[in-house]
């Protein structure tokens, strides 16, 4: 096998398709066949399941996907690498944002490197933190931003700030009682699903407390949260910056945890044993930057330096 061999099969699993792969890479689907065909007998192990409606990976193709992925990125930023000595950094980078820190980070973290790095072009994958963590071991970002800490050895993590969490309820509650975990247990709970790490550290810090933790909704979106707030259906936690739009509009009403302020960590990920390109640690720096200039203007409502935070709080990791 060669990379232009793994290359080819790696887009016909991402397609799923012969004919949709060839398009992609602009060459004839008898060649693409010819070339799977060849990997087969070389491997001696079908690598596709062909039916209907396309095709997809044996449990052979998906361990040949999983190892291709992480050559494919290094051969790139081997080639890319040698390609900008002398010049300033260039090239692709891919960073993967959860959604809420997408929301804040995205158009100043791109508007600041299209200043500082012209020659970089940034591409951002938006997703629930687990998935970025996922795309990271994969190969398929050079960057991304975690919630909470993780127990893979292929991810290098590090600190770069803590949100406060608030309670979000809908605003026809009157109650004007202290918030705590035990106003979670007043009324139904909407949260993400369990593959969540919000979902998890909250129902960590709630059995901790000796609270029953059984959510209402699960939904994997903080839109569709707020908007079920909003429309009375329960209450939930979110970052404050999260939701100061929907508070200050009245829709919604958004109170911190009185007892116990509850912080979530966010953590600079890269991959532990691949080298980041100079265009990606450029990036990087970057968007600390950018992140720092964010909490020190007020603009990351709820958002704390780590360095300036008083005490990190690890329950969520």
């Amino acid at each position: 096998m060669d990379i232009r061999q793994l290359r080819y099969f790696l887009a016909i699993v991402e397609e799923g398709s012969f004919s949709r792969a060839a398009k992609r890479l602009n060459i004839a689907q008898p060649a693409l066949s010819l070339h799977v065909r060849k990997m087969e007998e070389t491997l001696g192990t079908p690598l596709l399941l062909r039916h209907s409606s396309g095709v997809s990976a044996t449990e052979a193709g998906s361990l040949l996907v999983e190892r291709a992925r992480p050559l494919l990125a290094g051969f790139d930023h081997m080639h890319e690498e040698l390609h900008q000595v002398g010049k300033q950094p260039g090239g692709t980078v891919r960073i993967g944002l959860p959604g809420t820190i997408s929301g804040i980070l995205s158009v100043p973290l791109i508007a600041h490197i299209h200043r500082r790095h012209p020659r970089i072009k940034l591409i951002i994958a938006e997703a629930m933190s687990g998935f970025v963590g996922e795309w990271l071991e994969e190969g398929r970002i050079d960057l991304g931003v975690l919630y909470g800490a993780t127990n893979s050895r292929q991810v290098r993590l590090e600190p770069l700030l803590q949100e406060e969490l608030v309670i979000l309820l809908p605003t026809g509650i009157t109650d004007s009682a202290p918030a705590s975990l035990a106003t979670l247990t007043s009324m139904p709970l909407i949260l993400p699903s369990a593959s969540h790490g919000l979902r998890r550290m909250i129902q960590q810090r709630m059995q901790e407390a000796g609270l029953t933790f059984d959510p209402a909704i699960e939904v994997d979106s903080y839109a569709c949260i707020k908007r079920l707030v909003q429309d009375g259906f329960g209450c939930s936690v979110l970052p404050v910056h999260a939701v100061v739009e929907e508070v200050e509009r009245g829709l919604l009403q958004a109170r911190p945890f009185a007892d116990d302020r509850l912080w979530r960590s966010a953590y600079l990920a890269s991959h532990s044993t691949r080298l980041l390109s100079r265009a990606a640690t450029a990036a990087s720096l970057c968007l600390r930057e950018v992140t720092a200039e964010l909490i020190g203007q007020g603009n990351w409502l709820g958002a704390s330096d780590v360095q300036s935070t008083p005490e990190i709080d690890h329950h969520d990791h």
